[in-house]
């Protein structure tokens, strides 16, 4: 369960500001992922986003929620993960909260591109394809990361 009071009082902000479009609570484990790529798909096509700018939405989205299964669960099969979709005027915000440990955001980063591999790249793509991406104060236990798709005008 999440503790942190500040990352609740962040999230009552972002949603007082917003119109709640979704909130999904899944199984922490990548059976579950088709079920958010599909319903994120269709949040971005009926927010009006063109179909190339959906389908970024949709991976980087994914990514984030494999990031959560894999590093903050560890792929333990009991996780969940909760996410909600708001709308505001100018924007759809993805809210992605989990109740594992507190994850060191100073270690998240992308891996070098000019190291050939396979994996690695998810933490590159949310941060190419989103406009914004923050990681909401945690306390002890129970992350929350802030990512939001600006309109184009």
């Amino acid at each position: 369960m999440m503790t942190s009071l500040s990352c609740w009082l962040n999230v009552k902000k972002v949603k007082k500001n917003a119109e709640q479009l979704i909130d999904l609570r899944i199984a922490a484990e990548p059976c579950c992922l088709k079920l958010v790529r599909s319903v994120i798909r269709d949040v971005a096509e009926l927010a009006g986003l063109p179909e190339q700018e959906r389908d970024n939405v949709v991976l980087a989205v994914h990514e984030a929620c494999m990031n959560v299964i894999q590093h903050a669960y560890h792929n333990a099969p009991k996780g969940e993960i909760r996410l909600s979709v708001l709308r505001s005027q100018s924007a759809l915000i993805f809210l992605l909260q989990d109740d594992a440990p507190c994850v060191d955001t100073e270690s998240i980063r992308p891996r070098d591109l000019d190291q050939i591999r396979p994996g690695g790249l998810g933490v590159h793509f949310i941060r190419q394809i989103m406009d914004e991406v923050e990681f909401l104060e945690c306390v002890v236990t129970g992350n929350t990361l802030k990512m939001v798709k600006y309109f184009q005008s």
